[in-house]
């Protein structure tokens, strides 16, 4: 099953770990979408990386699934962190986003995407490499 989460982050920075998508203790997920775009007209850079202990979560997502009204997604979306996330040495992928609103990146993972271990503690974020808070859109696409 195909599931989407999108929503607003706000003052992201490396201090404390923005967005993140997780999987659960009993299901693994795929990333295979992730799309930010600037709100504001301030220039950003965003990076995608891997999470090893998932922190504390803030401000839950709620996920649709694509597929069927009928089916529930389990992966587990959240604006931001109030406490870290333990994060896994590397990028995935980063971007510099323009300062103008609208302006992002799409990135996408290939036919399978990037794997995600079943477990709470794993999962994918967002972050600021230069640790400015920033305002960005963001959505996650995973597979279950």
């Amino acid at each position: 099953m195909r599931a989407h989460a999108a929503e607003r982050a706000s003052a992201a920075s490396t201090s404390v770990r923005g967005p993140s998508i997780a999987a659960i203790a009993a299901r693994p997920i795929w990333l295979v979408e992730v799309g930010v775009f600037n709100t504001t007209t301030t220039a950003f850079a965003v990076a995608l990386k891997r999470h090893t202990a998932a922190g504390t979560k803030t401000g839950a997502v709620t996920a649709i699934a694509a597929d069927s009204t009928e089916i529930t997604p389990v992966g587990v979306c959240n604006t931001g962190h109030s406490a870290d996330a333990t994060a896994a040495a590397g990028e995935y992928a980063r971007a510099d986003i323009g300062a103008a609103i609208g302006a992002g990146v799409i990135w996408t993972f290939g036919k399978n995407g990037l794997h995600c271990p079943a477990g709470t503690a794993n999962g994918f974020f967002l972050n600021l490499p230069a640790g400015v808070g920033q305002i960005f859109d963001f959505y996650f696409v995973w597979e279950e």
